[in-house]
């Protein structure tokens, strides 16, 4: 049978606890783990280089944004841009655009009259970065992107354009998506955007599926405020899911509204919310417009989303 301890027999508490280490011995202990380490990177290189690529990669994907140089055009590529031809300065420049470098903006306005009928905007590398320009978070890169497009079909801001392409409008049905866009893109720079607004509401509810969804991106891109309430009436009533997917986009993302504009789309959308009439698909859309307008991530909940908005409306 075990006996508990007497008092005499049980150990002071140096005896139970480790002596402090010296100073000697502590660096003994630091040598001894460098050379394990240092024996570790001679034998295993090629482990030791794979550890450390992969500690970059996590550091670099979750940590904050890290410039990778200064956002601002170099002096040399400045310099540069005059020898280059349209087609490589358009890139260039849209390109540094995407990426917020600090001038890239302004050399583009500069340069763009002088592009006219010099660009190839259909295809290959600048046809790409367009794309993605016309989807940047940032509206004056889309701008820019817009005004490239002009330049690249030749078409001047002028009601001579409109004119022209309202004409095409008419006599080619085929290129009907096209010519819409484009008159979007005309009025969005400030050509005849008042006529060109009624064009696409006279339009809205053509008995042609794309006629109707080019209505709907047209009045996106031209972004007046009268555009909104015609826009939500389109992503609730409209009979196609095209189109009313189209018109949630143009309130919610793509096209050409500020932020203060599609934040005025918001108590529309509130209001779908509660109609039972949507189909499960178009009250997806909403939930999703929702989110991507304001940035809140309250998933598909009506009444977090009314609470939300109670506390940010700031009309």
């Amino acid at each position: 049978m075990n006996q508990e301890p007497s008092p005499q027999q049980s150990p002071s508490p140096e005896e139970i606890r480790p002596a402090t280490p010296t100073a000697g011995f502590r660096r003994l202990v630091v040598m001894a783990i460098a050379l394990a380490l240092a024996l570790f990177v001679a034998v295993n290189p090629a482990a030791v280089k794979a550890a450390w690529a992969e500690f970059e990669r996590i550091i670099l994907l979750k940590s904050t944004p890290l410039p990778a140089s200064p956002a601002k055009l170099s002096d040399h590529e400045i310099e540069g841009l005059s020898a280059m031809a349209p087609q490589q300065q358009a890139q260039l420049l849209i390109e540094r655009a995407i990426n917020h470098y600090q001038g890239a903006i302004e050399l583009i306005d500069k340069n763009v009259p002088s592009w006219y009928g010099q660009l190839e905007v259909e295809k290959g590398p600048l046809a790409s970065l367009l794309y993605t320009a016309i989807n940047a978070n940032d509206l004056r890169v889309r701008a820019a992107s817009l005004e490239i497009t002009l330049a690249g079909y030749n078409l001047p801001k002028s009601p001579e354009s409109v004119d022209k392409f309202l004409g095409r409008l008419q006599d080619e049905p085929q290129n009907r998506a096209w010519l819409m866009w484009m008159l979007g893109v005309l009025g969005n720079r400030g050509v005849e955007t008042a006529r060109l607004e009624t064009v696409f509401l006279d339009r809205i509810h053509d008995p042609d599926e794309t006629t109707r969804t080019y209505a709907v991106i047209g009045l996106g891109l031209l972004a007046t405020d009268g555009s909104i309430a015609p826009l939500l009436e389109s992503f609730r009533d409209d009979p196609s899911p095209h189109v009313r997917e189209s018109a949630a986009c143009a309130l919610a993302q793509s096209g050409m509204f500020r932020e203060e504009q599609r934040m005025a789309a918001v108590p529309g959308l509130l209001k779908m919310m509660d109609d039972a009439s949507l189909d499960p698909a178009t009250r997806g859309w909403v939930f999703q417009a929702l989110r991507d307008i304001t940035g809140a991530g309250l998933g598909s909940d009506p009444a977090a989303w009314r609470n939300w908005w109670s506390q940010h409306d700031r009309r």
